[in-house]
């Protein structure tokens, strides 16, 4: 089975929908949907993500259908260095997150003030059961760190969704920290990820990644992806979120 993750398009967050470029982006990544040959689509609740899945699917007879889970992993967290503002739970400076040990364990990252104080392992908890609820009506159950394929298929369903829930679906997936994948990867506006079941023992799946925000759509356009999620490549680069 294929699981493809596409992130929505360039968020105007205040009205929880898509800038101009937002919308240019969801047009360009149209072509993309029908060579996916997917069997279902799936489409968070919030408005950046509906509005990127309505532009892409344009012309198909399938609509998304809405999983509440799939809407962005938020906490608001109070980072060490701002306590007073909300953030998301990837927002880190490097000299707060690389030296706690148990931020990059798989069993331990929620231990973190930062996060028991927001609920996040509660709220990740709740995520991963409906991730496995929906992977287990797909043919493939969880068991320990893999899964067992009781209907295994060549099914590919598509997920528009975000950045920050995509680090989550691939860090349980495989088993890691999310904090690996959310501050060492970052998926530009309408990028396809893609990861896919290996069964190399019958029954015994482990999940790979083939593809991570694949942007050919919009280099196939010339045009240059959006630079939400990124952080400024040089500190004197002015015109690059800081």
């Amino acid at each position: 089975m294929k699981l493809i993750l596409i992130r929505h398009g360039d968020p105007d967050y205040r009205n929880d929908s898509l800038t101009e470029q937002g919308e240019k982006e969801a047009r360009l990544l149209a072509p993309r949907i029908p060579k996916l040959n997917a069997k279902e689509y799936y489409v968070s609740p919030l408005g950046r993500a509906q509005r990127t899945a309505e532009l892409a699917m344009e012309g198909l007879d399938e609509k998304p259908r809405t999983l509440w889970w799939l809407q962005e992993f938020n906490g608001p967290v109070r980072r060490l260095d701002s306590p007073d503002k909300d953030h998301v739970p990837w927002d880190w400076f490097p000299r707060d997150w690389t030296v706690v040990d148990e931020l990059y364990q798989e069993d331990h990252w929620w231990e973190h003030p930062v996060f028991t104080n927001a609920g996040i392992r509660e709220k990740h908890e709740a995520v991963i059961k409906e991730l496995d609820a929906f992977l287990d009506a797909h043919g493939y159950r969880r068991e320990g760190r893999m899964y067992k394929a009781h209907a295994p298929n060549n099914d590919t369903i598509v997920l528009f969704c975000h950045f920050g829930l995509t680090g989550l679906v691939l860090s349980h997936l495989m088993g890691v920290s999310p904090m690996i994948l959310w501050q060492g990867f970052i998926s530009a506006p309408t990028s396809v990820t893609t990861v896919v079941t290996e069964e190399r023992s019958e029954g015994e799946v482990q999940w790979r990644c083939t593809a991570f925000g694949d942007i050919s759509h919009l280099y196939a356009a010339d045009t240059t992806p959006s630079f939400s999620g990124r952080f400024c490549e040089c500190f004197m680069n002015e015109d690059e979120r800081h």
